[in-house]
């Protein structure tokens, strides 16, 4: 008898980080989900040794295999697996993630209601002693807050915790693998533009564990403002009717504030919003240079005539 498609394909990037990796595949291991029903696909993004010595052990408890490709970036790695998995529904989380027991039942009651929909799930953080990790945290909870107030018409799932039916994702061309940060702000926003509704999920939960240092959490910020000008530069080749700035977070996030400092002792209250302050000038530092470096004076003017012609 030949054996029945998995339902899921997770797919897990890596890159130099086998420890992370382990709890990642643990968590997995200990899925409620039948081990008929998913596989994992781990593709490692060009990691001096393979973890394939990590990996191995796991196989005896699910379907398990892994990738490799030249160092491209985690959204070339997604696409990677993709291109391999057997699954009616992609699931993609990372490799510093630990999906919780019930995560892919959680994904898959949402997917089976419509077709073509995305759904994302809610991602805490692992690492509450760790104050950088922390205000990441806070950023992404803001993040949700506005743009998934409403569950049934969410507009943005970061990607470590998103899962979609297989072949709309290849039909829209998975992610851009030219995008190193804000492949999933990209991906959402050509998902919505083909008509196909975003579904916030959020009992489907993983856990992040990301330990971040001050340098470490302005590089992070630095590079998601990068990406963020790359992203507002491909919607607006694909849009110029609109804009990806939005000033209604920005007032969003100055009401949210004292919410996300309640309760906390005075000091870290005080820590914490520094680097709130930190998160927008590394986002604003980003965009900036990576603005400049595209030549984004030529973009406004094609973006003016285009204008100018209607």
């Amino acid at each position: 008898m030949t054996q029945a498609a998995p339902i899921f394909s997770v797919i897990i990037p890596t890159y130099q980080r086998p420890a992370l990796l382990v709890r990642c595949l643990e968590a997995l291991a200990q899925a409620r989900t039948g081990r008929a029903a998913y596989e994992v696909l781990v593709v490692d993004d060009g990691s001096p040794v393979a973890p394939a010595a990590t990996v191995a052990p796991f196989r005896e408890r699910m379907t398990v295999r892994l990738l490799r490709q030249a160092n491209a970036g985690p959204a070339a790695a997604r696409n990677t697996g993709a291109a391999e998995a057997c699954g009616e529904f992609l699931a993609f989380t990372d490799d510093d993630c630990m999906p919780a027991p019930g995560w892919l039942d959680a994904l898959a009651g949402e997917l089976r209601a419509a077709p073509h929909r995305m759904v994302g799930g809610r991602v805490r953080n692992a690492l509450t002693t760790n104050l950088y990790s922390c205000a990441s945290q806070a950023i992404l909870d803001l993040v949700y807050a506005h743009y998934n107030a409403n569950p049934l018409a969410a507009r943005f799932f970061a990607s470590d915790n998103m899962a979609l039916p297989a072949d709309t994702f290849r039909a829209l061309g998975g992610f851009t693998p030219s995008f190193r940060t804000s492949e999933d702000r990209d991906l959402c926003d050509r998902w919505l533009g083909a008509g196909y509704p975003l579904i916030y999920a959020p009992g489907a939960v993983v856990a992040h564990a990301h330990a971040l240092t001050l340098q470490a959490f302005w590089r992070q910020h630095l590079g998601y403002g990068r990406g963020a000008f790359r992203f507002y530069r491909a919607h607006a080749r694909r849009s110029a009717a609109d804009s990806t700035l939005d000033p209604g977070f920005y007032l969003a996030l100055l009401r949210r504030l004292p919410d996300v400092l309640e309760g906390r002792p005075i000091g870290r209250a005080a820590a914490l919003a520094g680097l709130l302050g930190l998160w927008q000038a590394a986002n604003l530092a980003g965009f900036v240079s990576e603005a400049v470096g595209s030549g984004f004076g030529a973009l406004v003017g094609r973006r003016s005539m285009r204008h100018a012609r209607r």
